[in-house]
């Protein structure tokens, strides 16, 4: 069951919305000596009181709390300080002074921020005839996002119309919406304090998520971390409050705090210093140049660069975590202009350095609600991290191709594509080494992680491709068709180790065949010849028929002998006998003698052996 609403005031300096808090809970919502001295609301104050439930579904008895706001036209940053984070207000206009200035900008505001929830009150009705206030007041809501709502004429002095207005009060609580309790949490700070024996405590209206003792936070900036000592929600403690909540936190940690600080939820925010948005009462050609943007209880300068009728970008003198869908308020410090509303379509825009990128991005931005969209971001950003789209309040729209990372289908499929043709120009071209280097496709794609490459070579498609080694591979490519001249060659070079199946070519020979260096690298990986070490090459099946030979001797065997019975030069035997060990063909008994591993454990003491071949004759 939901255990409180939050509700803001709003309304003209002196226009009774403190009085009317005070009649409806019993508490007092200023704090300071000098606001209760002059019956002035200088900062925001917050009470709350248990509504009677109602007959509609789900409603009613709930805890119902206030954030009274000043209504002075000097209070105005104050003022939305308070009902930013607030999903609904209550509007107090009085009867015996009618529509003001500060009603009007209140209203504004409220209808930058899309409030849709709303009772109006008409107090002092015992001062003057309510109805043409109250007909004049709903008649101005109804034409902004707050629509029609209901409205209560009250007296806090007498008590008329108190019992009405709890019971429209209790209505509009009962359809506020419900936000997730598993939400990532962004607490906007209304105050920062210290208590005596507890350290630092700071206030906010918790919008949605929940939070625990023991939770970890992190500052806006993402310099401090923080952790909860402790909770209370309307002077109660608690060892954990879900949202929509005013809450009160001890915290711990070295950060400094105070209004318009935010603490978050690790890891699962990225503060924004530019961010595209669509403007809401205001042409955007109207805007100047700074302003101030208004975002739960932060007020920071901007700069505004329009793009389009009613799209801008905006340029944060300090980051803040912001996400697609929200909505803030555009105000010229001071108040000369009407405030206007800006609702985020991109938190994370691409840079506009190209000749025409702001008109193609006006373009694109026309299509952009502000509505979280996956499949729309996914589409516009080819590329991106899970985590860098679920910090922009999008939720992924399919599994990640590989690791973290999402890819848009269509963009998927073209780099597959292009993938394809890389790999078979690059064989063309190197035909003695057709293998294109996995770094090199990375590059050649724009890819930002080797892993996507791999990926890639895994994704079905009508070419196969093949991954061996650091390189990749086409279908008919994975062994590299040798040149005519170098086909000779080893046809040349194979006659030699018929006749000598041990005795590896010198450099000369080699030279002589047009053997290069890159040539050998073809002819090994083309498998026509086997690589025992630098500049000595075999047959491709050397290590085999030199185990075979080995066999043949008495077990264990030193160098010298296999030397012997392989009719070969050290410079061969010791990188082969090297080889046959790393390939278990061979296994070393000592730091002179080896034995071959099928050999190995026969009998017991001394071991047997066939009778020994010739070890000149060619073994075939």
């Amino acid at each position: 069951m939901r255990e409180m609403r939050v509700l803001a005031t709003a309304g003209h300096v002196d226009h009774g919305k403190s009085a009317l808090v005070r009649a409806l809970t019993g508490m007092e919502p200023d704090r300071y000596e000098e606001e209760q001295r002059r019956g002035l609301t200088l900062d925001l104050g917050f009470v709350w009181t248990r509504l009677e439930p109602d007959s509609s579904p789900g409603g009613g008895g709930e805890h119902l709390a206030f954030v009274d706001v000043p209504g002075h036209e000097r209070f105005v940053a104050t003022m939305l300080a308070g009902v930013g984070p607030v999903p609904g207000v209550l509007f107090v206009v009085a009867a015996d002074q009618g529509w003001q200035q500060q009603s009007q900008e209140h209203l504004e505001i409220l209808d930058a921020l899309g409030v849709r929830h709303a009772v109006l009150a008409v107090t002092r009705s015992d001062l003057a005839d309510p109805e043409p206030v109250r007909a004049d007041a709903a008649e101005r809501l109804r034409a902004t996002s707050i629509g029609t709502v209901p409205s209560v004429a009250v007296s806090s002095v007498t008590g008329a119309g108190l019992a009405g207005l709890r019971g429209e009060l209790a209505r509009l609580a009962a359809v506020l919406p419900d936000p997730p309790a598993d939400a990532d949490v962004r607490l906007w700070l209304d105050r920062a304090f210290t208590v005596r024996g507890h350290g630092t405590v700071v206030t906010g209206t918790l919008a949605a998520g929940t939070l625990c003792v023991g939770d970890r936070l992190v500052t806006g900036d993402g310099e401090s971390v923080l952790r909860v000592r402790g909770l209370q929600c309307l002077h109660e403690e608690r060892r954990s409050v879900s949202g929509v909540a005013r809450v009160a936190v001890n915290v711990h940690g070295d950060a400094v705090l105070g209004r318009g600080t935010v603490l978050l939820t690790p890891g699962r925010w990225r503060p924004a210093t530019v961010t595209d948005v669509r403007v809401h009462g205001t042409p955007v050609a109207e805007l100047p140049r700074s302003v101030t943007l208004h975002l739960g209880t932060a007020a920071v300068p901007v700069t505004v660069r329009p793009l389009g009728e009613d799209t801008a970008r905006l340029t944060l003198t300090r980051g803040l975590p912001l996400r697609v869908g929200d909505r803030a308020v555009l105000r010229e410090p001071g108040g000369r202009r009407v405030a206007c509303g800006a609702t985020v379509l991109d938190v994370a825009p691409p840079r506009l350095t190209r000749r025409g990128a702001a008109r193609a991005r006006a373009v694109e931005l026309t299509g952009m609600t502000g509505r979280p969209d996956g499949a729309a971001e996914l589409r516009r950003r080819r590329l991106v991290r899970r985590a860098d789209l679920e910090a922009m309040g999008i939720a992924a729209p399919g599994p990640p191709v590989a690791g973290d990372w999402l890819a848009d289908p269509e963009h998927w499929a073209a780099l597959r594509d292009r993938l394809t043709g890389e790999v078979a120009r690059h064989a063309e071209r190197h035909p003695l080494d057709p293998g294109l280097p996995t770094e090199a496709a990375r590059r050649l794609l724009g890819l930002p992680d080797r892993a996507l490459v791999q990926a890639l070579v895994d994704t079905p498609g009508p070419v196969v491709l093949h991954h061996r080694q650091g390189r990749l591979y086409g279908p008919d490519e994975a062994r590299p068709s040798l040149p005519p001249p170098v086909q000779r060659a080893v046809e040349a070079l194979t006659e030699d180790l018929r006749r000598s199946p041990f005795r590896a070519p010198e450099a000369g020979r080699l030279a002589e065949l047009g053997l290069t260096r890159q040539a050998l690298a073809a002819t090994v990986a083309a498998g026509a010849l086997l690589r025992v070490a630098e500049g000595v090459v075999l047959l491709p099946d050397a290590d085999t028929r030199a185990a075979a030979v080995l066999r043949s001797l008495p077990q264990p065997f030193a160098l010298s002998e296999a030397r012997r019975a392989l009719d070969t030069t050290r410079r061969v035997a010791v990188p082969l006998l090297e080889l046959l060990d790393r390939r278990g063909h061979t296994e070393r008994v000592d730091d002179q003698r080896r034995r071959c591993r099928e050999a190995a454990g026969s009998g017991g003491g001394r071991e047997s052996n066939p009778p020994a071949r010739d070890p000149r004759a060619p073994r075939f």
